[in-house]
């Protein structure tokens, strides 16, 4: 994957017909600064309004992708947004004047070959990852659809489709890498089912479809009658149906070419997080509807992350409490004192310090050969530095204890080694009433989240 961000060197022009619309529109996609994002401008509007290319602006997921932002809205975005993607193209600026991206020949490919002609540009710039650091699962148990997303220093998409059809039946599609989009995915192109064309064309969609921008997978048998009303609908001389499984007997690029564009579709949808990804994405059945439904978790999981304030530790600066300080106020001692230094504290958050070494008396038990800090005394670290939080809000803490009643949503998500600082981040999440008080509590190594926990405690006066 690239690191850097990167645009196009160039404007580059499309021309075509909408597949659901029918209408002609003109796109041209300009190079845009570091951090723009991919965003549509619809020059045939009023102050040219800009939609970004975000999950919070879908609005229709029938057939296609709809973004809409005000009074502007834009169809049938995935394939222009999955070459995009394909490319690693971070910054882009796409002028249409018109309400849908053109289908061209109804795969990313055109797109593509367009992008890697007038070549693309490194801006110097590091690129903004979303880290995918827990499992996210969307599923529709009614449909036997399920999405799922992997933690993984990578990006790699998995698709699995399957229809009760003699023609097409199970199908997988794998991409790897993200570089080998162009060639494996891009030129697979959308398609439909022979039993839905004319309902589809009946409630105003596919008005823009035809044998040459969409396979037509035959699953009925159809009377001559109705064939010679869809060579009408597609502007044919006639249709046929062959034993290839596919209307007229167009030749697939793929023998699996249906769960490409399926796959497709899904990197075109996933731009919609605002970020390129760093995951394992797995998905059984999928289409805009859960794809999109897919992106909101995973937006909404990004923005978390992205509201987690890291602390920042300057050995250079005195402590708030030093050892000496914490151990009167804590009970803890060796070998289950685990906060070395408080370098903030105020009414609501606190932040600690704990050196890892290799002398800690639990790496001789705990993977001595390969040694990591047991995750336990990760939480019981942040516990301590967040019974400090606690104990500061008593006039005389040396004569309390804390005592936590409850860990809930625990993750870890990095291992602590030998020769790490750990910081540990308590913030309170209600008011101390009656002794018991909530906390989210982090532990990071340098700006790498280790460990996260929310904890309810409570102080208790120590018998005289």
């Amino acid at each position: 994957m690239q690191t850097k961000q990167h645009t196009i060197q160039g404007p580059v022009t499309f021309t075509g017909v909408g597949i659901h619309s029918d209408c002609t529109a003109n796109v041209t996609c300009l190079p845009a600064p570091p951090d723009y994002g991919i965003k549509f401008q619809r020059t045939d509007l009023e102050d040219q309004p800009i939609v970004e290319a975000i999950v919070d602006h879908v609005v229709d997921v029938t057939r296609s992708t709809t973004l809409r932002y005000n009074t502007a809205y834009v169809d049938t975005v995935e394939h222009l947004l999955a070459a995009v993607s394909g490319l690693e193209i971070d910054n882009l600026l796409i002028q249409i004047d018109g309400p849908e991206v053109p289908i061209l020949d109804g795969s990313a490919l055109p797109f593509v070959k367009a992008f890697q002609e007038v070549g693309l540009t490194n801006q110097g710039i590091p690129r903004r990852f979303f880290q995918i650091n827990e499992s996210v699962i969307y599923a529709s148990e009614n449909q036997d659809i399920e999405l799922s997303a992997f933690p993984l220093d990578d990006y790699k998409i998995s698709v699995m489709i399957g229809y009760d059809i003699e023609t097409l039946h199970n199908q997988h599609a794998f991409l790897s890498k993200i570089s080998d989009f162009a060639t494996e995915v891009a030129p697979s192109r959308t398609f439909a089912f022979l039993s839905e064309i004319q309902s589809l064309y009946e409630h105003g969609l596919i008005r823009g479809g035809n044998l040459d921008n969409a396979l037509v997978i035959i699953d009925k048998e159809m009377p001559q009658e109705e064939l010679d009303n869809l060579a009408k609908m597609f502007n044919k001389k006639g249709v046929k149906l062959t034993e290839g499984g596919v209307l007229n007997n167009v030749k697939m690029y793929f023998p699996n070419e249906p769960a490409r564009h399926k796959l497709l579709d899904l990197t075109g949808d996933l731009v919609l997080v605002g970020r390129p990804i760093k995951g394992h994405i797995v998905a059984h059945k999928p289409g805009h509807a859960a794809n999109v439904a897919f992106v909101r978790k995973l937006r909404k999981m990004m923005l978390q992350q992205e509201n987690v304030t890291i602390p920042v530790y300057d050995p250079n600066v005195e402590p708030v409490l030093d050892i000496k300080k914490i151990t009167k106020m804590l009970p803890h001692r060796y070998p289950f004192q685990l906060v070395d230094k408080i370098i903030y504290l105020d009414k609501r958050t606190v932040t600690g310090i704990k050196n890892v070494t290799i002398n800690e008396p639990f790496f001789e038990g705990h993977f001595p050969n390969n040694p990591v800090m047991p995750g336990v005394l990760q939480i019981e670290a942040i516990v301590q530095t967040g019974g400090v939080l606690v104990l500061s809000s008593v006039p005389d803490p040396e004569k309390y204890s804390t005592y936590f009643l409850a860990i809930e949503q625990c993750r870890f998500r990095k291992m602590v080694l030998p020769g790490d600082t750990l910081i540990m981040h308590c913030e309170l999440l209600s008011e101390i009433k009656r002794g018991i008080v909530k906390m989210r509590g982090r532990a990071f190594v340098g700006n790498k989240l280790a460990c996260e926990a929310t904890m309810t405690a409570q102080i208790v006066k120590q018998n005289e």
